[in-house]
């Protein structure tokens, strides 16, 4: 096989919305209430898309779920008149960010040499708890080849889990045996420390790693506190380099030993406290960025616009550059609806390392097929979306119209 890394981006759905649900995310709650733009946050995410493509990168996409959810507003009997976060969980479009989706393993890593997904039970929050089992469907349409790929059922809800936003995978190279690590938060504090370490430890059983090709590792309460509602906020890992913010763990120089000590190529690229504060790095984005190999070799890191415009994360970029460090570009993309919901460009991906022979190529991008995406978001996609918008017959009429417009669009009757 030629295993390679493919990110799936998830397309930004036709109800995306500013609600403000998602407790100790400071950017949805810092625009709850906004009017949203559906169609420009999706034509952005698929900007970003055909970007990496262009780089030589390996794109795939997973699609926006049902919305809104008229099961879950049956179950909890809403309506109009009801709480309106309970009515807006419904309409929720948190599905774009597949960092959420689920955590992968490739196929070296794993006892029976398939690569293994286990979807995010995401049990924190009710808008991202509905998602689950619409995204396994997708995932077991996707990766159907079960002689390369184990799709699981999420992890039980009383221990939440966040998918591949507190998962790190470090490695020789995307093909070759790595070493997964896996952040979970303590409860307690300010905010819902969403990933569980029973979570993540029955993920790594259910993936069949080797234990001492696994690390388990606790998130820094002040980090969560002050907005790192994921792992992937300030810390993010590709091939041998860890790239970080200093305050990232509960035990920074622990982490960094209990890493090596089953990595010893590990390359750390750590940011301090001096040169970007724990707030301007969440508030930018810096390390919710995705650091990718080109295909010369070279890593990347991919991201977001505002980090270009904060003078201490450029300045601290530009100084990087200036080095011999083993991340050679920067490259800023706008992707700011996404961010005023609280994700980055490394929110809206999923890594699969795969042979994309072995993938459902309809979930695989090119630039003819991004094209016929382009035009079927810039005429079935919302405009604007106020929140008092929410629960209106019309717009869910329009919602339900754009998504199949793209399912036809990328001949996936199945999801219809």
């Amino acid at each position: 096989m030629s295993l390679t890394e493919i990110n799936f981006d998830g397309i930004v759905g036709p109800s995306h919305n500013y609600a403000g649900l998602s407790l100790g995310n400071i950017a949805s709650a810092n625009h709850g209430g906004d009017p949203s733009y559906p169609r420009a946050a999706a034509l952005q995410g698929l900007a970003k898309m055909r970007g990496n493509m262009a780089r030589g990168l390996a794109q795939g996409c997973l699609l926006p779920l049902p919305r809104p959810n008229h099961a879950l507003l049956t179950r909890l009997a809403v309506d109009n008149a009801t709480d309106r976060a309970l009515l807006a969980a419904a309409w929720s479009a948190s599905s774009m960010w597949t960092a959420n989706a689920a955590t992968v393993s490739p196929a070296p890593d794993t006892a029976d040499g398939r690569c293994h997904l286990t979807p995010a039970n995401l049990s924190t929050m009710l808008h991202r708890a509905q998602e689950w089992p619409e995204t396994k469907r997708q995932l077991d349409l996707a990766f159907a080849d079960s002689a390369h790929f184990a799709v699981h059922d999420a992890v039980p809800g009383s221990f939440g889990d966040e998918g591949a936003a507190n998962h790190m995978r470090l490695c020789e190279g995307h093909g070759t045996a790595g070493v997964e690590v896996f952040v979970y938060g303590r409860p307690g504090g300010k905010f819902p420390a969403r990933q569980h370490e029973q979570a993540s430890r029955a993920v790594a059983r259910l993936h069949g790693l080797d234990p001492d090709r696994t690390v388990f590792i606790e998130q820094n309460p002040a980090a969560i506190a002050a907005g790192a509602f994921h792992n992937d906020v300030v810390a993010v890992a590709n091939e041998r380099v860890l790239f970080t913010h200093a305050e990232a763990f509960a035990d920074q120089a622990g982490a960094y030993e209990a890493i090596r000590a089953k990595f010893p190529a590990l390359e750390m690229v750590e940011v301090a406290a001096s040169a970007v504060s724990l707030a301007e790095a969440i508030r930018t984005y810096l390390f919710n960025a995705q650091l990718v190999t080109l295909p010369g070799g070279e890593m990347a890191l991919v991201v977001p616009e505002e980090c270009r415009e904060s003078d201490a994360v450029w300045s601290w970029c530009e100084a990087m550059l200036a080095g011999n460090g083993p991340i050679r570009q920067v490259i800023p993309v706008d992707v700011r609806q996404s961010m005023a919901n609280g994700g980055g460009p490394a929110c809206l991906r999923l890594r699969v390392v795969a042979d994309p022979a072995t993938v459902d190529s309809r979930f695989l991008l090119d630039d003819a097929k991004a094209e016929r995406m382009e035009k079927a978001i810039a005429a079935a996609w919302p405009e604007q979306i106020d929140p008092a918008d929410l629960g209106s017959d019309a717009l869910a009429r329009t919602v339900r119209a754009a998504r199949q417009s793209l399912i036809e669009t990328l001949d996936l009757p199945e999801l219809g």
